[in-house]
């Protein structure tokens, strides 16, 4: 299956009507999304059972949470190994998260004091994929800056398999990770439970985690009921620019990785090489062939594998920046590659160099692998600590700010017609001139 080549050698930027733009979800997915959403608020617990039982063939009628119990024991189920890395995966996303970001403190300017206060929401809500996969670097992925944040509770929520159960990674992760309640659920009905709550699931304040398109839809239509996490957290994306010199096989591989997520998603090789575009796709074909992927693969790059050539580094860039990826790797020597980041514009994390694969991002390189996309790149970051905090302002005005700034505000009040507005004021520089009087 060959990339599809996208000529655009002799195109200056910028290249947006140049480029296949992702479809909006379809009449079909708003709809469904929107019934399913309006029978969990309606019926809570009956309509995520009804829908478990449509959707995922699987029966959670005997009880909807894992319990507690059955979480620690899938830890001394799994592999020392597996273990081991699930915890200093976790470790490494924590510290991570917790280098982000400024302290709170006081900006003091003219007598008015305003200190800046976080405080963290009280539940969020996590979700991870599952039926193609488990994602137990999900779980940890989205766990991680809840805990760095602060938030009191969190609860997670998961596809069962066919057998009604979670699988023991990703319940091993869940326990690495101090979740406090994993329920087995999916799809849009689990999006809905979390934002409603049901007579089971008490209901959050943010949800976080990525998934197919009914789970993206579902998350637009509670937002703003709940918050919402990482804009676009949906299908995976990836866009490699490379070089005359790049290793064909690392290229065609790190294209294979985001494709291997299944269908919906992009692989795209923008190069100004076109000898590397026809040893890529060599390249490709064999590790499709060989994958027991194949069809999720086939799925992805029949739709959105596309080899882009362009005239140079500048261009690769702004096809980069126009499609606004989840995953950006520059395979580039590194003076080169680091001089290009400064041109970057819209992406969700960018990964430098042959020895920099995205895996190592999905996994354990410390920061989110919860990322943008739908070219929401353009306007949304990685998922942060921050997207689990509030910001506070305390405001303080002294008598001398008062004095000074406060007839302003009276002006402005005025202007706007807002006369109770001028008179909160007005009324206090009369009190204080009294007191001067006195």
């Amino acid at each position: 299956m060959p990339l599809r080549v996208l000529d655009l050698r002799g195109t200056p930027p910028p290249y947006g009507a140049s480029l296949p733009r992702p479809e909006p979800p379809g009449a079909d997915v708003h709809d469904a999304v929107a019934k399913i959403l309006a029978d969990v608020r309606a019926e809570g617990d009956v309509a995520i059972v009804r829908n478990t039982a449509a959707f995922d063939k699987v029966d959670v009628s005997s009880g909807i949470r894992v319990a507690p119990e059955e979480v620690k024991e899938a830890v001394g189920r799994v592999e020392p190994v597996l273990l081991g890395a699930l915890e200093t995966a976790f470790e490494r996303i924590v510290a991570s998260h917790a280098h982000e970001g400024t302290p709170p403190g006081d900006h003091v300017d003219g007598g008015i004091t305003v200190r800046h206060l976080t405080r963290p929401v009280e539940r969020a809500g996590i979700y991870a994929p599952g039926g193609r996969a488990r994602y137990p670097s999900t779980v940890l992925m989205c766990a991680a800056p809840a805990r760095v944040a602060g938030v009191g509770t969190i609860a997670l929520s998961v596809p069962p398999g066919s057998d009604g159960r979670v699988d023991d990674a990703t319940l091993c992760a869940a326990a690495v990770a101090g979740i406090d309640e994993v329920y087995r659920i999916g799809g849009a009905q689990a999006i809905g439970a979390l934002a409603y709550g049901t007579e089971s699931v008490p209901p959050v304040d943010v949800i976080a985690g990525p998934g197919n398109a009914y789970v993206a839809e579902a998350k637009r239509q509670v937002s703003g009921l709940v918050g919402v996490a990482s804009a676009f957290a949906g299908p995976s994306e990836i866009v490699v620019v490379a070089g005359p010199n790049t290793t064909p096989a690392f290229a065609a591989i790190d294209l294979v990785v985001q494709a291997e997520h299944g269908p919906d998603g992009l692989a795209w090789l923008v190069t100004w090489s076109p000898s590397l575009v026809a040893s890529v796709t060599e390249e490709v074909d064999r590790i499709v062939a060989a994958s027991p992927r194949r069809a999720d693969l086939e799925a992805t790059l029949a739709s959105a594998g596309i080899a882009c050539l362009v005239d140079g580094p500048t261009e690769a860039v702004a096809v980069a920046n126009t499609v606004a990826p989840e995953h950006l790797q520059l395979m580039l020597p590194e003076a080169d590659g680091l001089a290009l980041l400064t041109e970057v514009q819209n992406a969700g994390a960018v990964f430098l160099g042959d020895w920099s694969p995205a895996s190592m991002g999905d996994y354990i390189a410390g920061p989110n692998h919860v990322l943008p996309t739908n070219r929401t790149a353009r306007f949304a970051s990685a998922l942060r600590a921050d997207d689990f905090r509030k910001h506070l302002h305390a405001i303080r005005v002294s008598q001398e700010a008062l004095r000074a700034l406060g007839p302003k505000v009276v002006t402005l009040a005025e202007t706007e017609g807002l006369p109770a507005h001028a008179d909160s004021v007005r009324r206090r520089l009369a009190a204080l001139n009294e007191e001067g009087a006195s």
